[in-house]
């Protein structure tokens, strides 16, 4: 973040007694216009990074115009003319054309076009009325972005707020490469960090007065219920409180030692059982006089009079000893991150999430992160962003993924929500277990509910039928971590987010409500998430949903799906729309006793879908530290080469150091959809080695288990066969069969209505014949059902 950094190559800069105008890439341009002719070289909190190569330009300029022409556009300016000018477009001071486009920016522009992104936080009553803010994806092919009001960052590393007024706007203008914007905009403004592995876990938070001894009372019945857990949230009630009003004393520094007798011991503790802590900070209120350390941060100011010391983060003497004096000897006694709950200006926040990113860069040891509302300007640094307390319905399920995913187009991946809503509503088992679900599949997973009896987030206090689905997703949640830890990788190395809309390949379903929340998770899976209630008499979620081109598989069940196509899918509660592509290769955690930890898996599961040749590359490293910058990890490459009687499979390290990854490791490749291969091979080295192994069929899957498997060498697996993928495609009629059988109706009723279902008669006539059934019985409900469900199979 330094001033040589923040400054653009001298070649790409066109300037005037009042402009500046530089070319910073291909796609991306920054306008500055002062009338006093001062134009600003340090970093600001949104852009710490001008220092791009020069690009080739053609330009030419007289006393009076500039024209400049790039590869995307061409540039026309009046000089010195303010650049908002008139106030129609064509007779602007200012015009960038979008070459080979009809399409034109000027200052001002309505960007009506723009598919929005991000917001602060969920407008709880009205999820639908969240106030998005402009991204980056449009199909105008352009965005800006006003940098006016920025904070500048100072050589002493502090926010400073210049007084002067200032135009400073940066326009991405990129047509149709969606891709390269998204990288500009990346090395402007930052990458996202690598987050600790264990953010990618399962999170719990309630809003109760905890304890050690009832903190430790919750481990074990996670424990005991098979659950994992990464992370535990404290919310305000573990510092000093008034106990008489707990409503008073909303910030604190200071562990009660009431509940918490030795801090020290309890984080510890926690830790020993591989999850971390994170506290609740809301430093709004000040700092008390009873806090532990108030003598020395007052002293440190020069307070003397035992009064609370008002909260002001733009004093950089009070920032410096809220850090010095409150915030590290929190961590010193083991405090993992905080939980930022600031919310009474978004100026302070953005200040405090700075000042707090800038804390945590200076651990050279710990890789930190924070939990905090999204202040807007450059979010993806400060990660992660927390959603406000929702209300517990279906409207606020169904609002989650459009957040996720169009987040995605100001490079926002990581939110995290109150799965299962945070406050208000209707506790339903349905609804609670499609939020978890979903959480399984997006990029944080925190339990979160307000103080009460009756908020059920803890899976166990639900009917069993609900407690084993939750369980089974949580389980999955934490297998998928080498996959999604390898993705936050991706989104921090290669500038791709973990969350990515399906538009951006397919821009016309944004007009289809019916699939605009469709969305990529990583580079192999899909997600057509469940945000309504299903269908009781049928009990069963109606889905409408697209693939898009190839094959894809149904990650759970492995069934073959052909794309470019749209579907009608029928889910039961323990199901959930996840697709695979063909040839994906998604690195599973076998999960050790200890179901809580997150590190590197001694034992790993990794599907592999049949179709065509992929190639993954699985990075790890230690999940905590910074070591990672130098160099300290490991990426192994799984090699899959696809025919359809004859294919293998090779995992060999490529990039990195020993020892970051156990040195040996058991593996279970599960080859999906696929018979079981006549002659199996497994070797290491150079394919002299054979290593033992063991074969067998689950499920429609292959499976090969070798077990103690030398990680710094290369293991081959080759399979033989004839047709040894599984062809059978999804079937509308299996779908129907299996509704019908499991419908409480006469037996002799079914048989009858298969025989509707299933002849070849026009479906005009089969819902008369469907309707004279209530003279033998069949219920009206049942028959509204049938009809319905004709109707779904007709828009096939």
């Amino acid at each position: 973040m330094s001033e040589k950094k923040s400054k653009s190559t001298t070649q790409n800069v066109f300037q005037g007694k009042t402009y500046r105008i530089t070319i910073l890439t291909d796609r991306l341009i920054r306008f500055e216009y002062n009338i006093g002719g001062e134009f600003l070289d340090l970093p600001t909190e949104f852009a710490i990074n001008r220092e791009f190569p020069s690009v080739n330009l053609k330009y030419e300029e007289d006393e009076k115009y500039l024209e400049i022409e790039g590869k995307y556009f061409a540039l026309l300016y009046q000089k010195d003319k303010p650049y908002i000018g008139p106030k129609y477009a064509p007779d602007s001071n200012l015009k960038v054309v979008l070459k080979n486009t009809d399409k034109i920016w000027f200052f001002n522009h309505p960007e009506a076009r723009n598919f929005k992104a991000s917001a602060s936080e969920i407008n709880a009553d009205e999820p639908n009325k969240t106030k998005l803010i402009n991204g980056l994806f449009s199909t105008d092919g352009f965005a800006s972005v006003d940098d006016s009001e920025s904070f500048l960052i100072m050589q002493d590393k502090t926010l400073f707020k210049p007084k002067n007024r200032r135009v400073d706007t940066y326009l991405f203008i990129y047509n149709k490469d969606f891709g390269m914007c998204l990288k500009d905009y990346f090395n402007l403004t930052g990458k996202s960090p690598m987050i600790p592995r264990y953010a990618l876990g399962i999170w719990w938070n309630r809003d109760k007065i905890y304890s050690f001894e009832n903190i430790k009372t919750l481990i074990k019945a996670f424990n005991r219920y098979k659950i994992p857990m990464s992370t535990l949230l404290l919310s305000e009630f573990w510092h000093l409180k008034n106990t008489e009003d707990y409503s008073k004393f909303k910030t604190g520094y200071t562990f009660d030692t009431g509940l918490f007798p030795n801090p020290t011991e309890f984080i510890n503790y926690m830790h020993q059982r591989g999850i971390r802590v994170g506290i609740n900070i809301d430093p709004e209120e000040g700092v008390y006089p009873h806090e532990a350390n108030y003598n020395s941060f007052a002293s440190s100011l020069g307070i003397s009079d035992n009064k609370v010391v008002p909260f002001n983060a733009f004093d950089p003497k009070f920032m410096d000893s809220y850090f010095k004096f409150l915030i590290k000897p929190l961590k010193q006694i083991g405090v993992d991150f905080f939980w930022i709950d600031y919310k009474k200006d978004i100026l302070s926040l953005r200040a405090l999430n700075y000042y707090h990113h800038q804390e945590m860069e200076q651990d050279k040891e710990k890789r930190g992160i924070m939990l905090t509302r999204n202040a807007l300007v450059a979010a993806h640094r400060y990660p992660v962003s927390y959603s406000g307390e929702t209300i517990v319905n279906w409207d606020t399920l169904n609002f989650l993924p459009y957040l996720n995913s169009n987040s995605s187009n100001i490079g926002v991946s990581w939110w995290s929500h109150d799965v299962g809503g945070f406050k208000n509503g209707i506790e339903d088992s349905e609804l609670y277990t499609r939020h978890v679900q979903l959480a399984t599949f997006s990029p944080i997973f925190r339990f979160s509910a307000r103080r009460g009896l009756y908020y059920k987030r803890e899976p166990w206090l639900w009917d069993n039928n609900t407690y084993n689905i939750v369980r089974e997703y949580c389980t999955l949640r934490h297998r998928l971590i080498p996959y999604l830890y390898t993705e936050t990788y991706r989104y921090h190395k290669e500038y791709q987010p973990l969350v990515q809309p399906l538009y951006y390949n397919y821009p016309e379903i944004i007009d289809e409500p019916l699939y605009k929340d469709e969305y990529y998770l990583g580079k192999s899976l899909l997600i057509a998430p469940i945000t309504k209630p299903k269908d009781l008499t049928m009990n069963r979620s109606v889905e409408r949903l697209y693939l898009p081109k190839g094959i894809w598989y149904d990650f759970k069940s492995g069934k073959k799906f052909l794309g470019n196509k749209r579907y009608i899918t029928f889910f039961k509660d323990e199901d959930y729309p996840v697709f695979a592509k063909a040839g994906a290769i998604i690195p599973l955690a076998i999960l050790e006793e200890n179901l809580n930890a997150t590190n590197n898996p001694r034992a790993m599961e990794i599907h592999i879908f049949p179709g065509q040749n992929n190639k993954y590359k699985l990075y790890e490293d230690d999940g905590i530290s910074n070591l990672y910058k130098e160099g300290f990890y490991t990426i192994t490459e799984i090699d899959y080469n696809y025919l359809p009687n004859n294919f293998n499979v090779i995992i060999r390290p490529i990039e990195g150091k020993n020892g970051i990854i156990p040195h040996h490791r058991d593996y279970k490749i599960r080859f999906r959809n696929t018979k079981e291969a006549e002659n199996v091979d497994v070797y290491s080295k150079n394919l002299k080695n054979k290593l033992d192994f063991v074969s067998y069929e689950e499920d429609n899957d292959f499976i090969v288990e070798v077990k103690n498997v030398d990680t710094t060498e290369p293991m081959t697996i080759n399979c033989r066969g004839k047709n040894i993928e599984i062809e059978a495609a999804r079937i509308i009629n299996e779908d129907v069969n299996f509704i019908i059988s499991d419908l409480k109706i006469d037996t002799k009723l079914k048989e009858k209505i298969a025989v509707i279902f299933f002849s070849k008669e026009e479906v005009r006539k089969k819902r008369i014949a469907i309707r004279k059934l209530a003279n033998i019985g069949l219920e009206k409900r049942f028959i509204r059902m049938f009809l319905k469900l004709l109707e779904y199979i007709s828009e096939i």
